[in-house]
C-alpha cells in the first residue's frame, strides 16, 4: 500500500505528538541556565541622563568615527535640505541617537509630569547577548576578555535573527541598500585597537591594577563619550561605573558634584553641577541578565523608552530549554522513534496487500 499524501501528513503529526508526549516529562519543568558573568576587564559606559543636554555632539562624533552617513527622514526634507543629520531613532545608518522624553508644559528638565528629559540609545553591550545567541555563522561574537559585542559583515549571511532578538531593538539591517548589512554600535572597536586589552590579553590581564590614565593613554575611547561636554556618557571599567553610579545616587540632589568627563579616572577637567534626583535603580545592572552600559535617570525609565524586561536574558531562556529538550537527544530519538513506527505500518500494509486490507477490515 502506498501513502497518500494526507495518510503522511496524518501519520506524521502523529508521530511528532508522540514524540512530544515523550518530552514532556523531561523539558518539564525546565529552568533558565545561569546567567553569563561579567568578563574580567569589562568596558563599558555610564550615562547620566540628568547630565544630558541634548546637543548631539555624540550623535555627530558617532557618524564621523564610523563613517555613517546623514540621515534624513522624508517628514523634514522640505525645510533640513540635507544640511544636519536629523535621525530619530537607530537604524542601519545610525548607531547612535538622543531621544526626547515630553510632557505636558515641559517646563522643567529631568520631572515626569510636565518636563522633559534626554535618552541615549545605542548598543548595550549585554552580559548574555541574545543576537550572539541567535547567530547561525558567528557573525555576532563577545569579546572575552573585554565584553564588546561586534559584529562580522564578512561573516554575516543577512538572516537578521540579531534584529530580532535583541530585546533592546538595537541591530538595524540596511534595508536601502543592495548588499545591505547589520549595523550597531561596537564602542568605536576599531579605535580601541592600540590598547593592550585587544593587543595581548594576558599582558592585560597582567596589568589589573594599572590606572585607567595609564592604560589608555596611547588609544582612544569611543568617540560619543569623547566629545560628551558635560560627561553624561562616560567610559571606563564596568565596575567602577557601576560605584560611580552608587556614589552618586548616594548624594542629595541639588548637591553640587564634580562630574567626570571623557574615561572615569582620567585626567580631563571635571563638570562641577549639581546632582539630578535619580530614580532608585541604575538600569542595565540586572536588565536581561545585566549590560556593559548602565543609565542613570530622573524619570522612569521605560517614559524613556528603556524596556521594562526580567533578570535573565533570553538567551539563558532559550539555550536552557533547548538543552533541557536536546539533552541526550531525547527530543531527536523520539521523533525518529514515531517515524520508524509510521513506515513500519506502512511496511506491513503493502505486505498484506490490498485485498487482504479490505478483509481485515
Amino acid at each position: 500500500m502506498s501513502l497518500s499524501r494526507r495518510q503522511f501528513l496524518r501519520g506524521a503529526a502523529g508521530a511528532v505528538a508522540t514524540a512530544a508526549a515523550s518530552v514532556a516529562e523531561a523539558a518539564a519543568p525546565f529552568a533558565p541556565r545561569e546567567n553569563k558573568p561579567l568578563p574580567p576587564k569589562a568596558i563599558g559606559m555610564l550615562y547620566d541622563s540628568t547630565q544630558c543636554i541634548g546637543c548631539k555632539a555624540c550623535v555627530s562624533a558617532c557618524k564621523d568615527a564610523n563613517g555613517m552617513p546623514v540621515e534624513q527622514p522624508q517628514a523634514l526634507a522640505g525645510w533640513n535640505e540635507g544640511t544636519w543629520d536629523t535621525a530619530e531613532d537607530l537604524s542601519g545608518k545610525t548607531l547612535n541617537v538622543i531621544r526626547v522624553y515630553q510632557h505636558g508644559t515641559m517646563a522643567e528638565k529631568d520631572h515626569e509630569v510636565n518636563g522633559y528629559a534626554f535618552v541615549k540609545r545605542h548598543c548595550l553591550h549585554c552580559l548574555d547577548p541574545s543576537c550572539v545567541s541567535v547567530c547561525p555563522v558567528s557573525a555576532m561574537q563577545k569579546n572575552p576578555l573585554t565584553g564588546v559585542v561586534t559584529h562580522d559583515p564578512d561573516a554575516c549571511i543577512g538572516c537578521r535573527y540579531c534584529v530580532l532578538g535583541c530585546p533592546f531593538n538595537v541591530p538595524h539591517y540596511q534595508f536601502d541598500e543592495a548588499l545591505g548589512q547589520i549595523s550597531k554600535c561596537q564602542f568605536c572597536q576599531h579605535l580601541l585597537q592600540d590598547n593592550p586589552l585587544f593587543t595581548d590579553n594576558e599582558a592585560a590581564l597582567a596589568q589589573a591594577g594599572t590606572s585607567a590614565t595609564e592604560l589608555w593613554k596611547n588609544s582612544r575611547i569611543p568617540a560619543c563619550c569623547d566629545v560628551c561636554p558635560t560627561g553624561a556618557s562616560l567610559f571606563g571599567w564596568v565596575n567602577d561605573l557601576q560605584a560611580e553610579a552608587e556614589r552618586r545616587m548616594a548624594l542629595k540632589p541639588g548637591e553640587m558634584y564634580d562630574f567626570p568627563r571623557g574615561l572615569l579616572g582620567g585626567d580631563r577637567a571635571p563638570n562641577t553641577a549639581p546632582v539630578g534626583a535619580y530614580k532608585p535603580h541604575i538600569y542595565g545592572e540586572k536588565e536581561s541578565g545585566g549590560t556593559q552600559v548602565r543609565y542613570l535617570t530622573g524619570v522612569p525609565h521605560e517614559k524613556l523608552g528603556l524596556p521594562v524586561l526580567p533578570n535573565h536574558s533570553s538567551a539563558a531562556v532559550t539555550e536552557g530549554v533547548q538543552h533541557t529538550l536536546y539533552k541526550g537527544m531525547i527530543a531527536p530519538i523520539a521523533l525518529l522513534g514515531g517515524l520508524v513506527m509510521l513506515a513500519r505500518r506502512s511496511i506491513k500494509g503493502e505486505e498484506k496487500g490490498p485485498h487482504e486490507e479490505e478483509s481485515s477490515s
